[in-house]
């Protein structure tokens, strides 16, 4: 019962490395977290440790921390594919009615 639940909710932390690439400079402003050795799926959360949240304007700078990704279980990632579905649906209704006569 205990897995079925797991497997359901989710709850499953796994710590890797990861690499975080932070750029504030006038032809780009990103940053960029990239857990190394897992691939995320729909629902799955990454906290990142041990890096700052930002440099100073004009700055790109590259950082080796540390990230907990907490997984997502089915019922998480499946709302989660369901929602982005339904979000991207949206982008649909986007000015393609006719102009008035004027």
């Amino acid at each position: 019962m205990g897995n079925i639940l797991s497997w359901l909710t989710g709850g499953r932390t796994i710590e890797v490395p990861c690499t975080v690439d932070i750029e504030q400079t006038f032809d780009s402003l990103h940053a960029h977290a990239i857990p190394e050795g897992v691939t995320l799926r729909p629902g799955d959360r990454v906290v990142v440790h041990g890096v700052p949240a930002g440099v100073p304007y004009g700055e790109t700078l590259r950082f080796t921390g540390r990230a907990t990704i907490h997984r997502a279980g089915w019922l998480a990632r499946a709302w989660t594919e369901a929602s982005a579905i339904l979000e991207l649906t949206e982008l649909y209704h986007c000015g393609f009615e006719p102009k008035e006569a004027s």
